[in-house]
């Protein structure tokens, strides 16, 4: 038998990459050892474990490492400090977007600004309206929530809305009200709430430091810097999402009757749109096919019963099956869908690149191993042509059991 020591590259790869799902098989069971020269041998990467936000973490009392050897299983929670705040000396009032009744990035960062704002005597205190489908309040920073449920606060309402967040400064009154700034809704409502209460809101803000606050100003050419108002609108990425504390969310109510003043705005619901006219860079639900799609009829049959919008690899545009602006990438279109579907695309380093701001991503696909797999929230192996039709039938069947039951 030869002496020659083999290298496994791939096995060495997995072992580096935490985020593969044969990592946890790879590492080493041994902690220590002894040296040739007598030496005692640490492996410091043999130690802690990576935690439920990627960021390694090390229990030095060992009473989490569980198991011969210090190692820890892959599946195993980990149960982050909880930040309690019994009598707080001041709120600061977040209200999120809440598109699809969840928490979004943006949303995310503004608890985090919030959370740097209250300090450790202060409260975050989350305002939500109307019903919700999030469950996690606690791990994104909020000490407080507050849910307004009505039907007056349905739909398009800002004047409702505004009346509501009036309550909630008579009863709480904030140290300051935290609003995103964007086109969802959070910036027309906190400037309607910034002429209600009578503050000059700091507008497009993207950092809260050593009590100035610096916004966008000329078209994002130039920068304005202030102090602190009481009212802020920020703009994504304004802070670091809260990841290292546990809070308690703890459930509250008005004290008083949010005012019913007689609206001056009729809500006449939705307003039906092709998907294939919405541009890439605002659709909230894609369907991207690569080069794994054979069947391009049934991926158009299956994005219109989906009420999707299109979107394609570069491979797949390159060959003719989508036009140059549906491209999805690094070299085409950057996305910020809700809800990204990629079907039959491996997953280059640019297509990840432009799909990097989506909040939900599936992937279909034949390879377990592909990068697109690693990436998805929910992933499907498969052919895509059977899952398709798979998705078109039950999309049919959901919609008719539903004529069915308005009958």
């Amino acid at each position: 038998m030869s002496d020659i020591i083999r290298r496994d590259p791939r096995a060495e790869w997995i072992a580096r990459n935490r985020l593969h799902p044969l990592h946890a098989a790879m590492q080493t069971q041994q902690a220590s050892w002894m040296g040739p020269q007598g030496v005692l041998r640490k492996n410091p990467h043999a130690v802690g474990f990576i935690g439920p936000n990627g960021i390694k973490r090390i229990d030095r009392s060992g009473a989490q490492q569980g198991g011969a050897g210090g190692k820890r299983s892959a599946v195993a929670e980990v149960q982050l400090p909880l930040h309690q705040v019994a009598q707080p000396a001041f709120y600061i009032a977040v209200v999120p977007d809440m598109i699809g009744g969840r928490l979004g990035s943006h949303d995310r960062d503004l608890l985090g600004l919030a959370h740097s704002l209250a300090g450790s005597d202060g409260a975050v205190l989350a305002v939500v309206f109307g019903e919700h489908k999030e469950s996690h309040f606690s791990t994104a920073g909020a000490d407080r929530l507050l849910v307004i449920d009505g039907e007056q606060y349905q739909g398009y309402a800002p004047e409702q809305l505004v009346q509501g967040l009036r309550a909630v400064d008579n009863q709480f009154s904030p140290r300051h009200w935290l609003l995103p700034d964007s086109r969802t809704g959070g910036g027309e409502l906190g400037r309607r709430l910034a002429a209600t209460l009578g503050e000059r809101p700091a507008t497009r803000v993207w950092q809260v430091k050593d009590g100035q606050c610096i916004g966008r100003a000329g078209a994002g050419q130039q920068d304005i810097q202030r102090s602190v108002p009481r009212l802020i609108l920020a703009t994504a990425e304004c802070a670091e999402p809260v990841s290292e504390t546990r809070h308690e969310a703890l459930p509250v109510e008005l004290s008083t009757e949010a005012l019913r003043a007689l609206t001056r705005i009729s809500d006449l619901g939705p307003v039906a749109v092709d998907p294939a006219t919405i541009a890439m860079a605002e659709a909230e639900f894609i369907m991207s096919g690569g080069n794994g799609v054979k069947d391009w009829a049934l991926f158009h049959q299956a994005t219109a019963a989906l009420g999707a919008t299109e979107g394609a690899s570069r491979v797949a545009v390159d060959d003719g099956f989508m036009p140059r602006n549906r491209q999805v990438g690094a070299t085409g279109t950057w996305v910020t869908a809700r809800v990204y579907m990629a079907v039959g695309i491996s997953g280059a380093i640019q297509h990840l690149q432009g799909i990097g701001a989506c909040d939900k991503v599936v992937a279909v696909n034949l390879d377990p191993g592909c990068d697109m797999i690693k990436r998805a929230d929910l992933s499907i192996i498969g052919d895509s042509a059977a899952i398709l039709k798979a998705l078109i039938e039950a999309v049919e069947s959901f919609r008719s059991d539903v004529q069915r039951d308005a009958a």
